[in-house]
């Protein structure tokens, strides 16, 4: 395989540090986009000198206020005009973007920019490839600290099949080594789980032993995670490592 220069939007994140160490790992050259390497996506300051040689993009931003539809269209509609911007004037030959599992079925708030997002890449001049995941092992761990509730934190109610973000960096590392290809073929975990479960589950690996009752989140997205059009299809690829094993590899060490 010929060496690549890949740049990592959002390359300082969970998800870009992953992407960046096996990517650099395989041999590839990895430059990393974000405001602490002077790089701002909302703006465009850095951009095109940071693009220069730059064979593939990866966008992993995840974007804070992005909790809001107007927030997340606003986030993800400037960064990504930004990127494909840049990236067709420094003859960028492919521009990857990590995506979610069942955005198109429940277009809110978070998930309303990622809709945006992928309809600008398959509109844009730039060779592309969408690889759609479902939710990570890692989201309790995000989440926990905006779950206490007074004297006690809640465990809200989802259906979620969690994959390893380790095998998501791991098939976007693929999708820039096999070349553009549109939409990839969903990830997901290998297990249906709860997220109100998971949550707790989490909260007992870090000595968190308290009472934790299972609450809906209201709204669309509540309703939506609920109903289960957040879960991978029957044609997804699934991942292998199970939420319990990552909670005793990551977290409970």
């Amino acid at each position: 395989m010929t060496a690549l220069r890949i740049a990592v939007a959002g390359g300082r994140g969970e998800m870009g540090g992953l992407v960046s160490a096996i990517a650099a790992a395989r041999g590839h050259e990895v430059v990393s986009l974000s405001r602490r390497d002077g790089v701002d996506l909302l703006t465009g300051a850095g951009a095109a000198e940071a693009l220069a040689g730059v064979d593939t993009v990866v966008d992993v931003l995840n974007g804070a206020g992005t909790g809001t539809t107007e927030g997340s269209r606003t986030f993800f509609g400037t960064t990504t005009k930004t990127l494909l911007a840049a990236e067709k004037a420094a003859g960028v030959r492919h521009h990857l973007a990590m995506s979610i599992v069942g955005i198109d079925r429940a277009p809110y708030d978070h998930y309303a920019g990622k809709v945006l997002q992928e309809q600008l890449i398959a509109d844009g001049d730039v060779p592309w490839t969408i690889q759609r995941s479902t939710q990570w092992h890692s989201f309790p761990r995000y989440i926990y600290p905006r779950l206490k509730m007074g004297p006690i934190r809640v465990a809200p109610r989802a259906r979620m099949q969690p994959v390893d973000p380790a095998e998501v960096a791991e098939r976007l590392v693929d999708a820039v080594e096999h070349g553009p290809a549109g939409r990839a073929t969903d990830l997901g975990g290998p297990e249906e789980l709860n997220l109100a479960d998971m949550v707790r589950i989490y909260a007992r690996a870090i000595g968190d032993r308290g009472w934790m009752p299972t609450v809906s989140q209201p709204g669309d997205i509540g309703r939506a995670a609920r109903s289960g059009v957040l879960l991978p299809g029957p044609d997804a690829d699934l991942g292998t490592r199970t939420y319990t094993e990552w909670i005793a590899a990551v977290v409970a060490r």
